[in-house]
């Protein structure tokens, strides 16, 4: 696989396809232990080499699962990154040091490791990317060797330039898809000149983009995709990337003619991601072994074409763009 690099990472290099974990924690259904071990075993053995959760994920369950194949995987090779801060009410004032040691050393216990790969902030509210004593505390951690760098998880294109503009941010986490065009505007171009690595975070819109779905899909009662559809629990950018359900059904629709005939609909939309420079990993999550192999498998998908590229930027245009461009 493909692999690269966060420059601020000590140039640390990883696969382009990288596996999100939040699903073997909580919040799409059940996935027991042993489902889970084996979600990630067919990831890494096809060539993953990048994981990502955080300290809520199923209350820590998602670092515990991650922690225990490490234990059992030693000289992995792998890169986790976790995030902290939402396990306290969103508040800035929240976001000390104080806080940030004991979220990081219950990650570093949950996950079985002395320093954190890399930790970032989780989607925190707006003010906390422009306080300076933020980035004084991460870089703290990052001297008391808790942490070897880190990076913020974002819901706005703001707040990612907002955290770039920081000399120790390592990467931004931020949703990029090809219902969520608008990062690839400033955020982007922003990140590769600063040497701030890109981490594309639901890259399949719930789902959306593996065109598995149809109008008479259902989800279960512990499904994000059924009792977030509104952001009645979290930001509702986070599910289906923001977008009306039925809009999405319907942009999945006019996307089918762009696939390959030799990929499926979730594989041309990781390539499309793969396709921008800047992007250092895509995150698409996995419930199951096959899924992540597919998945992984996008990486060797060529680059799609210039006339493809601006045939989804037409359909975004037209059903994307009024839904999610200025909220984002």
């Amino acid at each position: 696989m493909e692999k690269r690099s966060f420059p601020k990472l000590g140039g640390r290099a990883v696969g382009v396809i990288g596996l999100g974990t939040w699903q073997l924690g909580a919040d799409w259904g059940e996935v027991d232990e042993d489902d889970a071990l084996a979600t990630i075993d067919a990831a890494v053995s096809s060539g993953v080499t990048f994981l990502d959760t955080a300290d809520v994920y199923g209350d820590g369950r998602s670092e515990q699962v991650i922690g225990r194949y490490l234990r059992e995987h030693p000289g992995h090779g792998l890169t986790v990154a976790t995030k902290m801060g939402r396990r306290l009410p969103q508040e800035p004032g929240n976001y000390t040091l104080d806080n940030f040691r004991a979220w990081t050393d219950r990650s570093r216990t949950n996950l079985g490791v002395d320093t954190l790969d890399l930790v970032q902030l989780h989607c925190p509210p707006t003010a906390v990317f422009s306080t300076q004593a933020v980035y004084d505390a991460l870089d703290t951690l990052v001297e008391e060797k808790r942490i070897s760098a880190y990076g913020v998880s974002v819901e706005t294109c703001a707040e990612a330039l907002e955290a770039i503009s920081r000399p120790g941010t390592a990467s931004v986490q931020i949703i990029l898809n090809a219902f969520r065009l608008k990062p690839l505007e400033q955020v982007l171009p922003a990140a590769l000149e600063a040497g701030v690595g890109i981490i594309a975070r639901v890259p399949l819109a719930s789902g959306l983009l593996s065109g598995r779905y149809d109008a008479s899909t259902t989800f279960p009662a512990n499904d994000h995709r059924n009792y977030n559809r509104h952001g009645d629990s979290f930001d509702v950018g986070e599910t289906f990337s923001g977008v009306d359900y039925e809009t999405g059904l319907e942009a999945v629709r006019r996307l089918a003619p762009l696939v390959p005939a030799d990929a499926t609909t979730a594989q041309f939309a990781l390539r499309w991601i793969l396709d921008a420079p800047a992007v250092t990993v895509v995150i698409p999550g996995a419930r199951n072994a096959a899924q992540a192999e597919g998945n992984a498998a996008a990486a060797a998908l060529p680059q799609l074409s210039v006339e493809t590229h601006a045939a989804v930027a037409e359909v975004y245009d037209e059903l994307i763009r009024p839904q999610v461009h200025a909220r984002w």
